[in-house]
């Protein structure tokens, strides 16, 4: 039986460490916070309750997958899961609408055709079938298995079939997301509807590999799902799993540095506590194996240039963007038939993609806004009132002013008619807000690992140059997302347990 400290109690983090727990091993997990859950917050204010971070779960066999493999009680018995339908309504500039079903490629295709006019669904399913061929090429590479000395095979190769173009007498194929939108879907509401979902990740639609179509794929094929109470209840069922399997939780304890002994990490030094006093004032706790489950920059502050992946190897991500939040407290119930998610999109995309990308970062003009309204008796007061998020992708490090969060409000006035008449009060998290949360520089959230782009999309690997020294979260492979964080969990207890050997889930 080792030892295993788990710095952090992110959903990566707890799931190494249930895990773990379940093949023998002594698990601490050390949490510089008062909670667990990391980027998966909840606010409540006079009855009212919001998701702070992810609202929605999209892929949730990653989590059945850990209640099976850590449990007797399937997910289902610990959280109530429930497929969002439909899957998103999309308002666009020209004030054309469409519902999307959930998980449907015929009621997708019939619901575009008739919105957008005859051809828009097919163009739409065409590109879904292309986009399974990058999925089925990726899949396991990107999210099932470890990220081995060969990851450049992943950086070279673009997965994506793009459909060939002729151009002054030259083959040509897309390479990018947006190339993607403008050759094969022909149609700038489809390219709002497909480069939404870039944007939802921070991604710049221009830059980003084709194989991002694999963005859009997850969520129709394996639909979007909503836990009952919010995803906090999931964070819940993970903490509450991670307790019957004897994990130890120690809350308010920050870790100050991971000790090292013979070229290996051998513990975590804590600011207190009642361990092995060391000189610099703190404490050390001992541990065979030590799990990070923290942004690039606190992990480097922990054990200096030796963590992440040196030249040549996967480097962590740099500037990511980040998400402003707003959440609103409303008079009146939530009308009948109400979308849970609406994508409110830009007049401008220009605009947006030059102030989120730009040399010069700031709010967009007229913003692309995710509204969503949660149909959850357990968000608000009574039935006479409503609890709804907007979201919004911004430039990390980005100070908010109440001007701008007005802005906001009014192109959410799209989705919510009456909205300013109907607001008791709102509250805002800003980048600083999710700095303060995660340790990420600027607030920035990452983005889902993706091949191509000579690898600028990958993560750093789940080992790392330190010897028994393991990296679980966003900021590692496979990146960020409620179901990539919990692979990674997968991948770092694989690794631990199995050694190098590993070669992923089968």
């Amino acid at each position: 039986m080792a030892r295993i400290a788990v710095i952090g109690a992110g959903m990566g983090a707890m799931a190494a460490a249930a895990r773990l727990a379940v093949a023998g091993h002594r698990v601490v997990v050390y949490e510089r916070a008062a909670t667990y859950g990391g980027a998966v917050r909840r606010f409540e204010r006079e009855g009212f309750a919001f998701d702070t971070g992810p609202g929605l779960l999209p892929l949730p066999a990653v989590y059945r997958d850990l209640f099976v493999k850590t449990g007797k009680q399937p997910l289902e018995e610990c959280v109530e899961l429930v497929q969002v339908d439909p899957s998103s309504l999309h308002l666009f500039a020209d004030s054309t609408q469409v519902s999307l079903p959930n998980a449907s490629r015929a009621g997708v295709v019939t619901a575009l055709d008739e919105a957008l006019g005859t051809g828009a669904g097919k163009r739409w399913g065409d590109f879904l079938v292309r986009a399974r061929e990058a999925w089925d090429r990726t899949r396991r590479p990107l999210l099932e298995e470890p990220l081995w000395p060969n990851w450049p095979v992943l950086a070279d190769r673009e997965p994506y079939p793009s459909v060939p173009h002729k151009k002054l007498l030259r083959t040509r194929r897309a390479t990018t997301l947006a190339e993607v939108a403008a050759r094969e879907l022909r149609d700038p509401r489809l390219t709002a509807l497909l480069e939404s979902h870039a944007l939802a990740y921070g991604l710049d639609p221009r830059t980003t590999p084709a194989a991002a179509a694999v963005l859009p794929y997850m969520e129709h094929a394996f639909g979007t799902w909503y836990v009952r109470g919010g995803i906090g209840e999931l964070a819940r069922a993970v903490y509450e799993r991670c307790l019957a399997r004897r994990v130890e939780f120690r809350f308010d304890a920050s870790v100050e540095r991971i000790v090292e002994k013979e070229g290996r990490a051998a513990g975590v030094e804590l600011a207190g506590g009642t361990s092995q006093a060391v000189s610099g004032g703190g404490t050390v706790e001992d541990a065979d194996f030590v799990v990070a489950g923290v942004a690039p920059g606190v992990l480097d502050s922990l054990v200096p240039g030796t963590a992440l992946r040196g030249a040549g190897e996967v480097a962590p991500q740099h500037g990511a963007p980040s998400r402003l939040t707003v959440l609103l407290a409303l008079r009146g119930g939530r009308p009948e038939g109400v979308a849970h998610r609406t994508v409110v999109h830009t007049a401008d995309r220009e605009d947006e993609l030059g102030r989120l990308f730009g040399e010069h970062p700031g709010l967009p003009a007229v913003p692309t806004v995710m509204v969503s309204r949660p149909d959850d008796p357990a968000l608000v007061p009574d039935a006479e009132h409503e609890a709804a998020t907007l979201t919004v992708t911004v430039p990390s490090g980005l100070a908010v002013s109440e001007s701008e969060v007005e802005r906001v409000l009014d192109a959410a006035e799209r989705a919510i008619p009456g909205l300013r008449d109907r607001l008791l009060w709102h509250e805002v998290r800003t980048p600083a807000d999710i700095a303060e949360t995660t340790g990420a520089d600027g607030g920035a959230v990452p983005a889902p690992a993706l091949a191509a782009a000579e690898g600028r999309l990958l993560h750093p690997s789940n080992g790392t140059r330190m010897p028994g020294l393991f990296a679980a979260g966003g900021w590692a492979h496979p990146g960020g997302g409620l179901p990539h964080a919990g692979m990674s969990g997968a991948l770092v207890a694989g690794l631990i347990v199995e050694g190098p050997e590993f070669r992923g889930s089968q």
